[in-house]
This record gives C-alpha cells, structure tokens and sequence, in this order.
C-alpha cells in the first residue's frame, strides 16, 4: 500500500486531543484505535481518503504508527483503496465494495473522503469514536463508528448513511465493517450445520478470491451457518498461541459476511447485513444505521480471545451479564402435546422434590377452536386450552408458588399455523407471497413484523400473559420456521423486507423490556436458528441444539464456547442418548442447568444423585457463570474432553472431564494441565457428583503445588466405567 506518510501533528498531540472529546480536523493524519493490547491505526492520506495502515499488537510508543507503512514494499496498488477503512464501489475500486449506492441523479458511483472526527470517552473503559466521510460531489454522509472496550480487546464497528440529496439514494449493499488484516497467511475457521447439528466446525486456508458466509432464511437464519468466524493469520491459530481474530455480526437475520485476499496477499473482511433481495431506499433527509460487528485479536491463541469475548458480553451485551440464572424442570419430553393439568401439578411437586428453581410448560397449552394437540394447528391463538387448563395458567402460578417454585411457560408467537384463528381472521398478517402456494417449515407460517399491529399483537401476547399471570417469572422464546415466498401485503417497497422484519422484532423486544425488564427469557429457534448478540440484548440465555445427547452436547457447547460465555448456554438433562444419567447430568451442568425428564421414573440412587447434583450446581455455578473458561483436552483431537472454570482470583474453580470414545481401552492416559492457577500456591482437588455407591479414585488430601498442575497436570482418571468426572480445585494457602 503506497500511502502518504505527511504527519501534520505528532500522535501524542492528537492522544490529547482524542481524550479531550474536542472534534478532530483533517489537520491531524494518524488515528490509533487502542485496546489493552492491540491497536488497529487509520490514517488520512493526502487525497482524504481514511485507510487502515495497522492492525495488530499495540505498540509502546504510538508516535511509531506512523512510520509502519514505510518499512514495508508492498505491490502496487492500482487503485489507491485497497486499504481502505470503507471501500466504496462505482469509481476506482477493483476490489469487493462495503457500500454500494445509486445517487437520487441515477449516478452509481461513490467516493468518501474524510471530513472530521470525534472522540468521547463513554467511561473509564470505553471510547466511542466517531468519523464523518462525504462524497465530495454528492451531500451523501458516512459516519463510522467504532466502539473500542480497551481492558477486554474487544471493538464494535457500524455505519450510518445519511442522504442529504434532492431525491431517493437506493444503497444496494450497505455493510457494518470493513477490516483490512495483513499478513503471510490466512486461515478461516467457520461454523456450519442444520437441526440437531449446530456449530460443525471446519477451518480452510483462504485462497484468492472471494470467500461468503452467509444466510437469506430471514428469520432462523443460523440454522445453516452462524453469524461468527476465526481467522489466524501466518498460520492456525492453537489454544494458546498464534495470532486470531474472532468476528460476528450482531444481528438476528440474513447476514453476509465476504473474506478476500487481494493481489497483495492481504485480507479484506467485509460484513453487514445481507443485501440479497434488500436494496433500501433512502428518501431525502433519511438516514441507515447498520448493525454492529464485533471482533476480537489475541496473539495468545483462542482461549485468550474467548475469554476477552465472554468478559465482554457479561459486562456490557448480555443481559443480566453477572445475575443469577433458574436452574429449571421443563415438561416436553415427559409429556409432548399430552398433559392435563393433573399431570401438570404432579410435575411442579416434582420440581420441588428435585429441588430446582422453576417449572416450565412447554408448547401445547393453548387454543381451542384448533386445539394444540400437535404441531399442526393452534399456533398464533395464545388463549389457554379449556379442556386440559379448565382453571388456566393462574392455577398453575398459584400451585407452583404453593410448591414454592417459580412458573414459566413456552410460546412461539412470530408464527401461526394456517389451521388456526388468528389466519382466518388476520390473512394480511401473513408472510406469503400472491399467486404462489403456501410453503410450510414445521407446518407453519411467520407472522409479518413489518406491520405494526402485528408487532403490537406480538407484544399484547406477552403482555397479556404478565397481567393475567402476576407470578409468571420465566419465558421461553421459540422460533421454529424460516421465511419462504418472502412477500408483506403493507409493506410498501418490498426490498425493505428482510431489513424492517428484524428491525420489527427488536421493536417489539424493547417494548417488552421497557415494561418487563428483569424476567428471564431463553432465546430457543428449534435449537440454535438465532444466536447472535444482538438478540441476546434482550435475553438471559439461548438454546444451543434440540440435540440434547450428551456426547453431541460435548462438541456443540465447545465449540459456542469459543463465542459465548456458559451462563448463556441453557443445558438441559433429557433421555436423549444412552449415556448413564451422571454423565448427562454432567455435561448440563456446563452452563445453565436445566432438566426435561420424568422425574417420576427415575429409580432411588438416580432420584438421589440428581437431587445432590442440584445441590452441587448451587455450590459452584457462580465459578461456572463468572470464571474464566480454559479449554484443557479437546474432544476433536483424543479420546477426552476438559473444560475448565477458574475464579478470576485463581483460588478455586471446577473441571469437567468425559470420556467421549467408546473404542475399547479407551481412558485417559495423559495427565491435563491445568490452566489460571497461580504457580506459587497449593492446591487440593477432590471429585464432586459422585453417582451414589460408587468411590472417587481422586485422593482429595494430596496436595499440589500450582506450578505443578499447570506443568504436569492432573489425570481424572477416565475409563469405560469411570465416562464422566467432575472435580474441583481450592487453593489452601
């Protein structure tokens, strides 16, 4: 990148200026971007166009960014933006553009070139700066924001456009960030899969050209690929070394996110919303904000860059990010569609007997007119079913508070089933498109949330079941089908589509948080269809996978671990798989517990572990919640899974270890180093979720030095009758 090095003031000069909140003119050329560790540096050439010429480990002296671009001998750059901070289309660009527009004059070329910016310290962490580019010819702005969290490493970048012409700008791709990596090598690790196999995971070397991720199913997208990704560069990046960026898009419909290495061999990362099928037509004085995209660098590897993440998340995105979480006993599994409530209230007096926090009732509670006796009809009609609930969801309220266990209860309502009410009644509500035949996923439609008085039904869903039901303390958020024959019949210009139907959702959750802003909600689409951190604004928890066979659970909770931290992975305990009801037990307990099994069934010693195991949860999951995550054996490369919590004061924590081959002499054979001790204590460890009348092979009075456990390790002695093994570890000195 042959770019001009021209300083007009010093970078320590213009550190002064940025911390003084004061705006920033063009006189100043340098604009470092600095977390704890890292730096990503812009600078405004001589021609004003804003270019990345930085991004890596922070430098001591941040007077010397301004010289990096002059050690290198990079190949020509024939058009002057391949580095750039926002790479416009129609003019000179030759590359893939992060904004595409037509002007109001039919023109379809854009130029930016930097106007001014500003800094604002948001608190003693947090900076928020602001950069304003214009088209020189066009009264067509640009502001860049880039949100930087400095003690976790983490940015988030977005964009408004705001069209200040005579007439309409129709923006045909309109991304949320545009990062430029350089580098020997790069590497994508993504993520793939379908129901029941979220978060397979694959890593590639990436070649010239162009590489997309991306979704069009409008709602449910994740259900093929999510929204988040690796990149190493030089070369794959381990657990605990190598150069990584982790990246996702904070939004909850069609995403695209483009990788291309340019002739330069250096990487352009591209990602916004998907533009497919969504020009957006800008009237004059209008304005577009794009959603926000996070990234991550760590120069030590995946594990520093997941800790950085989760961090982040329980401090500034997730909600209720340090609050306690509802261990829970849910119905569908022991009863489907058929229960009544008789078998409801034996259920709430199991809760209380397996001693966790809350029961939840599941589909099937409602309509009348099509009963909910299956996934066919019922959907979109949410009053309560008179056969099986005759005295209605306040009866179950009042027996759960007499059981002193709290009540929550399932709904799905952006869908409806077409044998319903609510379609014979509302048939403009429905998403589906004229002259063509109805498509169903799971034999339902969506519900158009581009229409305002189906945002408001939505909401008066939730609301009305708050006012009849004062004690309603949890919610259960599903989301089971994606959008086919995309078509609103209010909507007015249809390629604002896909765009106003999650912009429609977030309205109505924000609604729905205004006046309920404390009640946990788990954020379910037929498993993990919508994880993103968008979404999770407005959630406690998610739903990784309806796959809930514990040997899967092992891989799908690694591999969102990467991403998010365990308070927000909802685990529950079901019949899923042949593994013992330890083992299954043990893997739930990786996040927020939960249990979906006839309690009834279970025979004395399983009745008795699981209400120990409950009790054991209560005792650690504050480690599990709140402590940093180390991933210690991986199940993708041997025969044994480690996940270890450790306080963030290294004085205890909790490990998790399985055994997650079934090949005979299968055990683990290596002893597993330990990871966040501190080296000069002592350590004891003793197992803990022993299955009665079974004896630890763990001598819980020997002690270890943490030096030792993080350099030799410690081996949880796993085999064929021994698949699942959970210790702890206290400093005693």
């Amino acid at each position: 990148m042959r770019i001009s090095h021209h300083i007009r003031l010093t970078a320590s000069l213009l550190i002064i200026l940025m911390i003084s909140g004061l705006k920033v003119s063009f006189a100043q050329s340098i604009i470092p971007l600095e977390t704890k560790n890292n730096a990503m540096v812009l600078q405004i050439g001589d021609d004003k166009v804003l270019r990345t010429i930085y991004n890596g480990p922070k430098l001591r002296n941040a007077k010397e960014y301004a010289i990096v671009q002059g050690v290198q001998r990079p190949d020509t750059d024939y058009t002057g933006q391949l580095s750039s901070a926002y790479t416009p289309s129609g003019s000179r660009n030759l590359f893939e553009p992060a904004i595409s527009l037509t002007h109001s004059d039919g023109n379809p070329s854009l130029e930016l070139k930097y106007i001014s910016h500003t800094v604002e310290k948001v608190d003693a962490d947090v900076s928020l700066i602001k950069i304003n580019l214009k088209d020189p010819k066009y009264t067509l702005e640009l502001t860049l924001f880039y949100k930087v969290y400095v003690k976790h490493d983490v940015v988030e970048q977005w964009t408004k456009i705001v069209n200040g012409e005579a007439g309409d700008v129709v923006l045909h791709k309109y991304a949320s960030a545009n990062l430029y990596l350089e580098g020997n090598a790069f590497f994508l690790n993504q993520f793939h899969g379908d129901w029941a196999k979220e978060m397979q995971s694959e890593e590639t070397k990436i070649t010239h050209g162009i590489k997309t991720l991306d979704s069009k199913l409008g709602t449910r997208a994740n259900l093929f690929q999510p929204p988040i990704f690796m990149v190493s560069i030089d070369k794959p990046a381990g657990e605990d070394e190598g150069t990584v960026l982790f990246g996702g898009l904070e939004w909850s419909g069609n995403f695209r996110t483009d990788l291309e290495l340019d002739n330069q061999d250096n990487l352009k990362i591209i990602s916004g919303i998907n533009n497919y099928a969504s020009d957006y037509t800008l009237s004059k004085g209008k304005e577009f904000t794009t959603p926000k995209f996070l990234f991550t660098l760590s120069t030590k590897g995946k594990g520093q860059a997941s800790r950085n993440l989760h961090d982040w998340a329980r401090n500034y995105k997730l909600l209720d990010g340090h609050g306690n979480r509802l261990t829970l006993l849910n119905n569908w599994e022991s009863t489907y569609f058929d229960f009544n409530e008789q078998k409801l209230n034996g259920l709430i007096k199991n809760t209380k007997a397996l001693g966790v926090d809350l029961f939840l009732l599941d589909d099937g509670w409602f309509a009348n007119k099509y009963p909910r006796n299956g996934d066919v009809a019922g959907l979109g009609d949410w009053e309560e079913n008179k056969e099986k609930l005759p005295n209605g969801i306040s009866s179950l309220v009042k027996t759960a508070k007499e059981n002193q266990v709290k009540f929550g209860i399932w709904i799905e309502p952006e869908m409806v089933n077409p044998k319903s009410r609510l379609y014979e009644q509302h048939p403009d509500w429905v998403i589906k498109q004229p002259k063509r035949e109805e498509y169903y996923f799971r034999n339902q439609l969506v519900l158009d949330l581009t229409n305002a008085k189906v945002q408001d039904f939505v909401f008066g869903v939730v609301d009305s079941l708050f006012i009849k039901n004062p004690g309603l303390a949890y919610i259960k958020w599903d989301c089971n089908a994606v959008i086919y024959n995309a078509f609103s019949q209010t909507l007015a210009d249809q390629s604002h589509f896909y765009v106003d139907y999650v912009q429609g959702l977030y309205n109505v959750l924000e609604r729905i948080r205004k006046k309920y802003p404390t009640v946990p909600m788990m954020l379910c689409s037929g498993g993990g269809g919508r994880v993103d951190y968008a979404a999770l604004q407005y959630f406690t928890e998610y739903w990784p996978s309806d796959n809930t066979d514990p040997l899967e659970r092992i891989f799908m909770q690694w591999q969102y671990s990467y991403f998010y931290p365990a308070l927000a992975s909802a685990n529950h305990v079901t019949d899923w798989g042949k593994q013992p009801l330890k083992f299954r037990t043990d893997v739930a307990m990786m996040g927020k517990l939960g249990f979906d099994i006839v309690v009834a069934g279970l025979n004395e010693k399983d009745l008795a572990f699981a209400k120990q195991a409950v009790i054991n949860y209560n005792r650690v999951k504050d480690i599990i919640f709140n402590g940093d995550q180390y991933r210690l054996a991986n199940p993708l490369e041997g025969s044994v899974a480690s996940m270890a919590y450790i306080s963030k004061d290294g004085e205890k924590g909790v490990i998790f270890n399985y055994l997650v081959n079934n090949r005979y002499g299968s055990r683990s054979r290596a002893s597993i180093p330990i990871k966040g001790l501190d080296p000069t204590a002592k350590y004891v460890i003793n197992e803990t979720n022993i299955y009665p009348g079974t004896i630890s092979k763990i001598v819980s009075s020997r002690e270890y030095s943490g030096d030792f456990l993080m350099k030799v390790g410690f081996n949880p002695d796993l085999d064929q009758s021994r698949t699942s093994v959970i210790v702890e570890i206290r400093r005693i000195n």
